[in-house]
């Protein structure tokens, strides 16, 4: 497979770029194709057999993209269905839980570890499965915290409500006196400063995002797909199910940097991209 091909990504909305900037930071000459299925967000919320739906449509437009590798950046998503994604691939597809739970295991110094994220993601059991997997003996507390996401993605991230709203949803970990707490959602590492400041220095914040580009890298190296051609300008393109406008403002504030975004009507036919 060529190197220099593409590594895709898909979230509901703006939390799957926490990924974008991990890669870009971690793994600096890859290629990216992003996804945000804006029209449909959150996910959180719904049925996991509607999410595997618009997974499976993303997954058809981003296979007919050149592409070496996919990333469910999602933690709804994931949650929903990994094993049944892999099944439409040949293509090494990763997810965000695994990683972030690795990390939270190698971590945590009293083996109590929370893990906050949308209440599809909490309520699937997912993270829950991971760690009885691999260290069924570690305390495991949850919370959902589905504002979070929505404070992101209307861009009230530094404001008075978001620290009140953080400040319920987190009180119940702190009074199991966790060391480590999973950011279960690729949304939460833009709000990591608020959650930090709630649970205090001796909490350690662990990022799904940082955990799955350093797991992208692991995995592009062993594969010997990593691409050592260095950065390249046009390295990037956006795609969103709804109006384009938007995500390309926060995008690029998120990011750092100007991008373009072009909105997509999913069709398994022929997918329609539109230009603002």
């Amino acid at each position: 497979m060529d190197s220099n091909k593409a590594i895709a990504l898909f979230d509901s909305g703006v939390g799957g770029l926490t990924v974008v900037k991990e890669i870009y930071r971690q793994l600096p000459g890859e290629k990216i194709i992003y996804f945000g299925d804006t029209a449909r967000f959150p996910y959180g919320p719904r049925p996991h057999e509607q999410v595997r739906r618009f997974v499976f449509e993303i997954m058809d437009f981003l296979l007919a993209q050149e592409i070496k590798a996919l990333i469910i950046a999602c933690n709804s998503a994931t949650a929903a269905g990994l094993e049944y994604y892999r099944e439409r691939t040949d293509l090494p597809l990763l997810g965000v839980i695994e990683p972030g739970v690795r990390a939270a295991l190698a971590r945590t110094k009293k083996g109590k570890v929370g893990v906050i994220g949308t209440q599809g993601t909490i309520e699937s059991g997912a993270y829950l499965n991971v760690f009885r997997r691999l260290a069924p003996e570690m305390e495991l507390y949850s919370q959902a915290c589905p504002l979070f996401v929505l404070l992101v993605e209307n861009d009230l991230i530094n404001t008075p409500e978001a620290r009140r709203v953080a400040e319920v949803y987190l009180s119940p970990l702190k009074e199991k006196k966790i060391d480590t707490l999973i950011l279960g959602c690729t949304h939460y590492p833009l709000m990591a400063d608020v959650i930090q400041e709630v649970m205090g220095p001796e909490v350690q914040l662990i990022s799904s995002a940082e955990e799955t580009a350093r797991e992208t890298r692991e995995t592009m190296e062993r594969q010997g797909l990593l691409n050592l051609s260095g950065t390249s300008d046009s390295r990037s393109r956006f795609f969103v199910s709804g109006p384009a406008g938007a995500f390309q403002e926060l995008a690029s504030k998120l990011l750092g940097e100007s991008i373009k975004a072009y909105q997509v009507v999913l069709d398994h036919n022929n997918p329609l991209i539109r230009q603002e």
